[in-house]
């Protein structure tokens, strides 16, 4: 079940994404994604480590996370690529052990699909820049799991708030928290004017039926 941060926290992550353009929103000029679905948002959290100011917020709200929700953790698993250097941000805040998993296993020397030392029995956290099905974070987790980890939970920076995520991270019996959401983001870009309250309607209606093309006619 996807839990967010503060209201204050969740606002003020959600304009900093605006702020640099980490998040877009073109409802008007649908962005195609990878898997061909028509999107009125693109997120590049990869943007957030080109401002020290913003990426040390989002690592601090991490660690606030796992502070309350996972005291116990002994170690930071970061997802590749893109989870790894808030991963590292977070463990050298808690001064905790970081590893990192590979979207698949090496194809030489060892073979590795995790790196770093593991021990068996270790109480992970995962971070995970954005979280859109939840498809990357729940393979990691399950590689964690193979190598003999628990799994707290994924921490993630943004959500897509697709009900898909949460039947798959439900089927995956693995909890996810987030910083801040897309209904958060569309609403604070509506305040500033970066969207009229049409396209807010056209972005709403894309987060409850992504699949279906009829939001583009609103």
């Amino acid at each position: 079940m996807e839990r967010g941060a503060r209201t204050l926290t969740s606002r003020t992550i959600a304009n900093h994404l605006l702020d640099i353009k980490a998040v877009t929103l073109s409802p008007a000029k649908p962005y195609t994604w990878s898997s061909g679905l028509k999107s009125p948002i693109y997120c590049d959290n990869r943007l957030t480590l080109s401002y020290p100011h913003i990426r040390n917020e989002i690592a601090e709200g991490l660690v606030a996370m796992i502070r309350d929700a996972a005291p116990d953790a002994d170690i930071i698993a970061g997802t590749a690529t893109a989870g790894i250097p808030h991963a590292a941000f977070v463990a050298e805040k808690l001064q905790l052990p970081m590893i990192y998993v590979r979207s698949s296993a090496k194809g030489h020397g060892k073979q590795n699909a995790i790196e770093g030392h593991l021990p068996s029995g270790s109480k992970v956290v995962v971070i995970e820049d954005l979280i859109s099905t939840g498809g990357s974070s729940i393979a990691a987790a399950e590689a964690l799991r193979a190598a003999g980890a628990e799994v707290l939970f994924v921490a993630a920076i943004f959500s897509y708030q697709l009900s898909q995520s949460d039947e798959n991270f439900n089927g995956a019996k693995l909890p996810f928290r987030v910083l801040t959401t897309y209904a958060t983001l569309v609403e604070e870009a509506q305040k500033r004017g970066a969207i009229t309250s049409e396209e807010q309607a056209k972005l709403e209606a894309w987060r409850k039926n992504p699949k279906d093309e009829a939001w583009m006619n609103l």
